[in-house]
């Protein structure tokens, strides 16, 4: 049985995928299978016809984006000074010193979260 065609005979177009878990994907089909519809049936009258309920995400202000921006560098150097620690402590070689400038390190890194974790709305 051929399709019928949609908005002025544009007929279907290009198919959109995407995954869910195996919990939501359940949660989905119930949905689906009570509808008595097809997926795509369920998914254009329920989603496209706006019978579902959306949350948007607030959009993050140029603060916050700014505070993500700084604790995704900080982790990075948390990183690094875990790795030193690790491949010094393997090799026999942390010493006291290195063990002080790790400690100054992380000081650092915490006094300049909080100072910029003041600034966030």
């Amino acid at each position: 049985m051929p399709r019928t065609k949609r908005n002025g005979g544009a007929g279907l177009g290009k198919p959109i995928a995407f995954r869910l878990s195996d919990a939501d994907r359940a949660v989905y089909l119930e949905k689906v299978a009570a509808s008595g519809l097809t997926q795509s049936e369920f998914f254009r009258q329920a989603v496209l016809t706006n019978r579902t309920q959306v949350i948007a995400r607030p959009k993050a202000s140029d603060d916050r984006k700014r505070l993500l921006y700084v604790f995704n560098k900080t982790s990075n150097n948390l990183n690094q000074l875990a790795h030193r620690a690790n491949s010094e402590h393997v090799r026999g070689k942390l010493s006291e010193a290195t063990y002080e400038q790790m400690l100054d390190q992380l000081q650092m890194i915490s006094r300049y979260l909080k100072a910029t974790l003041a600034q966030v709305e």
